[in-house]
């Protein structure tokens, strides 16, 4: 992506969401709630863990180390029937689906570079212990944002988000009885010169009943309902005109879905959890991974980054990349990309950029606190420009030291 795409007269972009349960978000969920149940009570604990699915079994495997004892069984059954599978009549049931278990003990190869000469817990926080926490990879991170929506989101994945919820919500709250837990939503908005115009297409796709009260659920029903109570209570009027397309489960059936439909395995969607393809990725997925392993915190610390930038007005669009090493505190590089939007040079920015943040692992775990339960919320709908969330990697608390930075080096 180039300055070129503040100065194309029209050109149209794509993003995709899908709902919690969908195959490989089910798989997103149960990791990172085992790694919640995990960190809760051993904040020292360190997980790798991994999830597939399909029809009538779940499958976990990876590799952990923690003080702590987890009922993984229980728990996976809590998360799929949360979610809504459950009942055979759906297509899974987590009441008497298999629930196989296959993890082992993290291996002390990696744990030498994330815990230096042994210091794994911090007595006191301070540059000793944050100097002996080296990253838990290799591998480059990005971070994103720009100002096409409240949150700093790309307006494509913000809306596709916000269908995708809508979703869950009207399903959950007996609004659309036929909606089932499987979903999609894709939103493909027209920009001019770099803005939004208007939105020029959505497509939803929804698992329904085939039947409710014994009568077989229609696909104009299905149509009506999701353009009312979905499509309309989401994207506001200004951005739909009598050329927007909507396609709403455009084969004309969906009954077969969730793990019967298509198998599901953790981290398959880092499109989705991200920026819709709107700002590059490293590659990493984020569920089922503790805040040592640099795929999940520093990208966490990027997208903060990056939204910092834009609100401190230094840039419209902002890309941060960060990369590291294992077993090494400092990132080896971080680059800023603005697209042709920012008020002063890249460099310059990413100059100040590490005079105000601290990038070092530990120092991210720290100053966005991310020893805490918090994974499973996100392991659905996105980890960025949450506002259905208090995130602390959404907060714009460096603005100001930013733009200060930003003027002393001017200088």
């Amino acid at each position: 992506m180039t300055t070129t795409f503040m100065k194309s007269p029209k050109f149209l972009f794509t993003s995709e969401s899908v709902t919690e349960g969908h195959p490989d978000k089910i798989c997103d969920q149960i990791s990172d709630a085992i790694l919640d149940a995990m960190i809760d009570k051993d904040k020292s604990s360190r997980v790798a863990c991994e999830t597939s699915i399909k029809t009538g079994f779940v499958l976990i495997s990876g590799e952990v180390t923690t003080k702590t004892y987890v009922d993984i069984d229980s728990l996976v059954r809590e998360v799929v029937n949360g979610i809504g599978y459950d009942r055979a009549k759906k297509g899974f049931d987590g009441s008497t689906c298999g629930v196989l278990v296959a993890l082992a003990n993290q291996s002390p190869d990696i744990s030498r570079g994330v815990d230096q000469n042994g210091v794994k817990e911090a007595d006191e926080y301070n540059e000793a212990f944050i100097q002996a926490g080296g990253a838990g990879d290799q591998g480059m991170m990005f971070g994103f944002a720009c100002n096409e929506t409240q949150t700093l989101m790309p307006m494509p994945i913000y809306y596709a988000h916000k269908l995708t919820r809508r979703m869950a919500e009207v399903r959950k709250d007996g609004t659309l009885p036929w909606m089932y837990p499987d979903g999609k939503s894709q939103v493909t908005v027209e920009y001019h010169y770099g803005k939004p115009a208007r939105i020029h297409t959505i497509v939803i796709s929804s698992q329904h009943a085939d039947k409710l009260d014994h009568e077989e659920v229609s696909h104009e029903r299905i149509e009506a309902d999701v353009r009312e109570h979905v499509i309309k209570a989401v994207i506001p009027a200004e951005l739909l005109d009598e050329n927007t397309k909507i396609y709403v489960n455009p084969t004309g059936r969906f009954v077969i879905g969730g793990p019967m439909g298509d198998a599901g395995l953790t981290g398959r969607k880092i499109i989705v959890d991200t920026y819709g393809g709107m700002g590059r990725h490293g590659g990493g997925a984020f569920s089922g991974k503790d805040p040592t392993k640099v795929d999940r915190s520093a990208a966490y610390a990027a997208r903060w980054v990056a939204k910092n930038v834009v609100a401190a007005g230094l840039a419209g669009r902002c890309e941060v990349q960060v990369a590291y090493a294992i077993g090494v505190p400092d990132p080896l590089s971080i680059n800023v990309e603005t697209f042709g939007t920012g008020t002063v040079e890249d460099g310059v920015i990413a100059e100040a950029i590490a005079k105000v943040f601290d990038l070092r692992p530990r120092a991210i775990i720290h100053d966005l606190d991310l020893l805490r339960p918090i994974y499973r919320k996100l392991a659905a709908y996105g980890h960025f420009g949450r506002d259905d969330l208090d995130l602390s990697w959404e907060k714009t608390d460096k603005a100001e030291a930013l733009r200060e930075a930003v003027q002393l080096l001017s200088k």
